[in-house]
């Protein structure tokens, strides 16, 4: 069995409430849920989707403020890329300029075009103009029209100092298959909808570092927990050193480090987000897990406000 493309990529931010705007309104992701980091409840956890928040769509964010300003590096997830349809070109090179956000000139890389641009913490984005988007509603309750609206994930682009035993790990354990290569950029695909692009820079050479604008990890998508099982055997039989699972609410987690650093995930799709809100009022109220319930007044009192 394999996965069937990127569950979600959690990254990391500064300031939570510029956050929350720049993904709601700049980029017009719907706020999916709000919750806070299990491990350290002072901090939100911050998850931005599509209307549903269908597997290969999430974004989602740890805003620590206090810390350090990040650079890309090797052993990272260097960028994030959003498939929008292939018409909206000119819509979003309007909207990014009307919003004051500096762009990169349209250019073209496997055979789609590509606007980059970074969050208000540097992490680098992409927006892919992407046949797949073409025949995929969008969502009509944010700022952007529904025919221009982010529709999921297109891929995520990891630097390596050797791509090999990273790609291998891509073809043999996690659905993905090699398609295509462009000098030293390697591109890696699955059949899924969103989140089906993997593409691996190898030989990389930046001196960068952990911090605000930064990839905390990338997950994978398993069909349920059985799938996820079996994918886990089968990495601990190769030698990965592999978490127990991990009960994250709406997703079932293992953690491993892929062999050029990065931090993989394995997420099972059920339960979803819809577990403990129901579909229309996603990400409007903040969601703790029955361990911190008790902690609720404490919790809340502590956040800050993501809207004025």
């Amino acid at each position: 069995m394999a996965t069937r493309g990127i569950h979600h990529i959690t990254a990391v931010a500064g300031d939570p409430k510029q956050n929350y705007e720049f993904y709601t309104q700049v980029l017009g992701l719907r706020s999916v849920k709000k919750t806070v980091n299990f491990d350290d409840p002072s901090v939100y956890h911050l998850y931005y989707g599509n209307e549903h928040g269908d597997p290969g769509t999430i974004l989602t964010f740890f805003p620590w403020e206090h810390l350090q300003d990040g650079k890309p590096d090797v052993g990272q997830v260097v960028a994030i890329s959003f498939s929008v349809p292939t018409g909206s070109k000119n819509f979003w090179l309007n909207h990014l300029q009307n919003q004051n956000i500096d762009i990169e000139a349209p250019f073209s890389r496997f055979g789609k075009e590509v606007i980059g641009l970074q969050d208000p913490n540097g992490l680098h984005l992409e927006i892919v103009f992407d046949p797949k988007a073409n025949t995929v509603d969008g969502w009509d309750g944010g700022p952007i029209p529904n025919e221009h609206t982010i529709r999921g994930f297109h891929g995520a682009t990891l630097a390596e100092r050797n791509y090999t035993k990273t790609g291998q790990l891509l073809e043999e354990h996690l659905g993905f298959n090699k398609t295509n290569q462009l000098d030293n950029r390697h591109l890696y695909e699955t059949e899924a909808d969103f989140g089906s692009v993997i593409e691996i820079i190898d030989q990389f050479d930046l001196n960068g570092r952990d911090g605000k604008g930064t990839v905390h990890h990338i997950a994978f998508r398993a069909e349920n927990e059985d799938e996820q099982f079996d994918i886990c055997q089968q990495l601990e039989y190769k030698g990965y050193y592999l978490t127990e699972v991990k009960d994250r609410q709406y997703f079932k987690s293992v953690y491993f480090h892929e062999p050029g650093g990065i931090l993989f995930e394995i997420a099972t799709d059920p339960p979803g987000f819809t577990t403990d809100e129901d579909p229309e009022e996603l990400g409007t109220a903040l969601k703790l897990p029955p361990w911190l319930e008790t902690h609720r007044h404490n919790i809340e009192r502590e956040l800050p406000e993501l809207t004025s």
